[in-house]
């Protein structure tokens, strides 16, 4: 008898183990080291390997689109909210009710259960104390500030159809002229006269600020405090006028091939511990009720921020009329 209860323990540890074993593809748009990060912890509380490739929002949607006959991954994790927003708009993820999903207030989640909001953080503008020191640059605190003749050629943005943190400044600037979208294109005509060059990642720009390489940026606050808080000589600014913010936000592919495990890690992300320790040590500012928040992070209640309407920024509809004005008016005659 005891020999048989010793066999059926071994056997149910191993089938404990074998459940808790195995992997899920997922897309990310939460910067690389951290990413890595959040998904080794996942892996050592729960057997379950984690291959991910990192992607800027627009080059998700673009990827989760091409493969929506034969989805590669299962989950997406971070990017700014429209973005999944016009991927539940595509018909490119899943609806899922996780049982710790109550903690995030509605405001922050699909209210079909689509996609729900991670972090939030306000964009603001970066600057090199030091280059900005030689060439006798003033630190910019308004966003009519930016299109002013001295910054020509000393700021840099992402592009808008591959960053959804681009997008972001595009939809902010429809708020700040009340919608008019007239008066936002001739913003962003302006201000484009003064853009060295346009990256394909949103936090790309502060990180050549850091270096010096360019003396302004146009980013996530989270993204700037961590490059400040590792040495850089950096002011970051919010815009007098008001600024947008992203929800960064996670998603199951529709059809995903590890359905089972990406609900485990969709379920872990937004509930443990040591997973909201790891985002606070990247200055984000968690949505769930009760998070931890790093006393250094920026968070959207200090500042002044525009009224933004998430369901009409990231409809599909909307952000591609949005983005072919741009590139129309402003990427194919710069060829970036």
């Amino acid at each position: 008898m005891k020999k048989l209860l010793v066999l059926l323990m071994v056997l149910l540890s191993a089938s404990l183990v074998f459940a808790a074993t195995g992997s899920v593809n997922a897309y990310t748009t939460l910067e690389e080291p951290l990413a890595a990060a959040l998904f080794a912890r996942f892996e050592e509380e729960t057997g379950i390997h984690v291959n991910f490739v990192r992607l800027s929002g627009g080059e998700c949607v673009a990827r989760l689109e091409a493969e929506s006959a034969n989805p590669q991954a299962s989950i997406w994790v971070g990017g700014v909210g429209l973005d999944h927003i016009t991927a539940k708009s595509k018909g490119l993820t899943t609806p899922y009710i996780s049982r710790y999903s109550a903690k995030t207030p509605a405001e922050f989640k699909d209210p079909d259960n689509y996609w729900i909001g991670l972090y939030v953080g306000p964009l603001t503008f970066v600057t090199n104390l030091d280059r900005a020191a030689e060439l006798g640059l003033a630190v910019p605190h308004s966003w009519e500030d930016l299109t002013k003749p001295e910054y020509k050629g000393y700021i840099r943005m992402a592009n808008p159809n591959s960053s959804g943190t681009a997008y972001n400044v595009i939809t902010t600037i429809r708020y700040i002229f009340n919608e008019d979208e007239d008066a936002m294109m001739d913003y962003m005509k302006r201000l484009d006269a003064n853009i060295d060059q346009y990256t394909r990642s949103g936090s790309a720009p502060g990180k050549s600020v850091a270096t010096g390489e360019i003396p302004i940026a146009i980013g996530y606050a989270h993204d700037q405090v961590k490059l400040k808080v590792e040495g850089a000589n950096v002011e970051i600014t919010a815009p007098s006028e008001g600024t947008g913010y992203e929800l960064a936000s996670m998603s199951l592919v529709k059809g995903g091939p590890d359905a089972v495990n990406a609900r485990r890690l969709y379920d872990w992300i937004i509930s443990d511990a040591d997973a909201q320790e790891i985002f606070t040590q990247w200055y984000v500012v968690l949505v769930a009720e009760g998070a931890a928040k790093h006393p250094d992070a920026l968070s959207i209640d200090e500042i002044k921020t525009v009224k933004q309407d998430f369901a009409w920024d990231g409809d599909a509809a909307n952000k591609e009329r949005l983005l072919d004005w741009w590139t129309t008016e402003i990427g194919n005659k710069r060829g970036n």
